[in-house]
Formats: C-alpha cells, sequence, structure tokens
C-alpha cells in the first residue's frame, strides 16, 4: 500500500468547501476498506469515519484512513470528545481532519485546535515515523511546514441551543456543522420546524459571521433544503450502513417499512 499525501488531500477538500456548491460526503460505520473505494468511485468528496455512532475502533479508524488516502478521498474522523493522544494518531495515519461532535464551548474548540497543531499554535506531539510524514522521509522542517500550510480540517457540531457565543466558539474552525437531528431533540419533540429552523439559521448565521464554511448532515440530497442545508458548503449524506438497509429492505420489496 503506497503512501499518499494528506496535505494534498486537505487542500483539495478546503478548495471544495469555497466551490460555491456543496461537498459531499457520507459517514462511514462499517469496518471495510470496500466502503471507502465505493464512496471514492461514486464520487463523494470526502468520508467521515465515525467513532461516536458506529462500534468502529481506533484501529478499524486508522485502516479506513489508510485505505481512503490511498484512494486519493480525504477522509475525517468524527470523534465524541478531544484525545489528544488519540487525535494525535488519527492524524498521523493520514486523517485529512477531525470533526468534533458536541461542540458548547469554547475550551472545547481550543483543545481541538490544540490537539491538531503544532506549537506555537498548538500542543500537538511531534513525530516523523509515521505514514503523514512519509515515515521519516520528510525532514522535519519540511514536515512543519506542510502542516502549517495544510493543517487538519476543523468540523465542530451544534446540537444544542445551550452554547457559549457561536461566532467565537466556531472561529477557529473550517466548518460550522449543524447536528439538526440532536438540535431537534434539544428543543423538545416534536420539534417546532420554525423553532427548529430558526435554531438551523442562528448556526449558518454564526459560521458565516464566522467566516467559516456551514455543514450539515441530511438523509439525501433532496432532503438537505427542508433542513435548511440547501446552502451548505459541506453536506454529509446518509451513511454506508443506511444506505446498505436501505438496499436490503429494496431488495425484499419493504422500501416503506
Amino acid at each position: 500500500m503506497s503512501v499518499g499525501d494528506v496535505h494534498l488531500l486537505r487542500r483539495r477538500l478546503r478548495r471544495a468547501l469555497t466551490a460555491g456548491r456543496p461537498a459531499v460526503g457520507t459517514f462511514v460505520k462499517l469496518a471495510s476498506p470496500d466502503v471507502v473505494e465505493l464512496a471514492a468511485a461514486a464520487g463523494f468528496a470526502f468520508v467521515v469515519v465515525d467513532l461516536e455512532h458506529s462500534t468502529l475502533t481506533e484501529r478499524d479508524a486508522v485502516d479506513l484512513v489508510r485505505h481512503a488516502d490511498v484512494c486519493g478521498l480525504p477522509a475525517l474522523v468524527r470523534v465524541p470528545k478531544v484525545d489528544a493522544a488519540a487525535v494525535n494518531r488519527l492524524l498521523e495515519a493520514g486523517a485529512a481532519g477531525i470533526q468534533l461532535s458536541m461542540l458548547t464551548r469554547l475550551a472545547q474548540s481550543e483543545a481541538l485546535l490544540a490537539a491538531t497543531r503544532f506549537a506555537p499554535t498548538g500542543s500537538r506531539s511531534v513525530s516523523l515515523a509515521n505514514r503523514a510524514a512519509r515515515f521519516g522521509a520528510t525532514p522535519l522542517a519540511g514536515f512543519l511546514r506542510a502542516e502549517q500550510d495544510d493543517p487538519p480540517v476543523l468540523v465542530g457540531q451544534i446540537e444544542t441551543a445551550r452554547t457559549d457565543p457561536l461566532p467565537e466558539l466556531v472561529a477557529a474552525l473550517d466548518v460550522c456543522f449543524v447536528g439538526s437531528t440532536d438540535l431537534a431533540v434539544d428543543l423538545g419533540l416534536p420539534a417546532d420546524p420554525a423553532v427548529l429552523g430558526a435554531a438551523v439559521d442562528r448556526v449558518r448565521g454564526a459560521a458565516r459571521s464566522a467566516g467559516v464554511a456551514f455543514g450539515g448532515w441530511a438523509p439525501n440530497r433532496n432532503a438537505a433544503s427542508d433542513l435548511g442545508l440547501g446552502d451548505a458548503d459541506y453536506l454529509v449524506v446518509g451513511s454506508d450502513l443506511q444506505m446498505l438497509a436501505a438496499g436490503l429492505r429494496a431488495a425484499v420489496g419493504e422500501e416503506n417499512q
């Protein structure tokens, strides 16, 4: 398995976020490299390996990230919290970025930035004995320069109405991602569409005010507009598991169950 260039993949994804149309990806919840290859072949702009809502282990995530790298597909990893050591291992394996769930406090944003940036900007530990540094083939100065020029892509999920001031909370991110499902539950089910819409608008406004990309999740492309994601820059559509389940139901004539 050859070593790819994660810095090139990060640059490509950042360009896609400013292309004027959504960069579309999907969640990966299954520990199969075939899923990553299929996503690349289908034309997805990225995948998000899900360490929050799946049974994937860190070892699984590393394998998927490595395979995505070989396929030339940016792979971010969704984590439920900032574990600096785990984040570093994922980045060293070639992750294009980190997507943090349940971002509510400025301290979380600061911790995410610190864990993904080398000094003096952050506190990430440095090693060249890893895939991202081509296992030492890249000199230290060159690796640090590449990381400074194309740092990990940072995505923060806003999933509750109770947060620190949003523009400050998301200012250090590349993508401000509205978690509309959790947000709807937070607002009380059944969520008033007008109230939920206003909450999504608030997140969008914070992203635009901070000058970062706006994103979110939709079960399919057609549902994006109804969820307030018609102008999303970063759109995660469904997941491998969801698509497999839908396909299996369709195969036995149970599309509506």
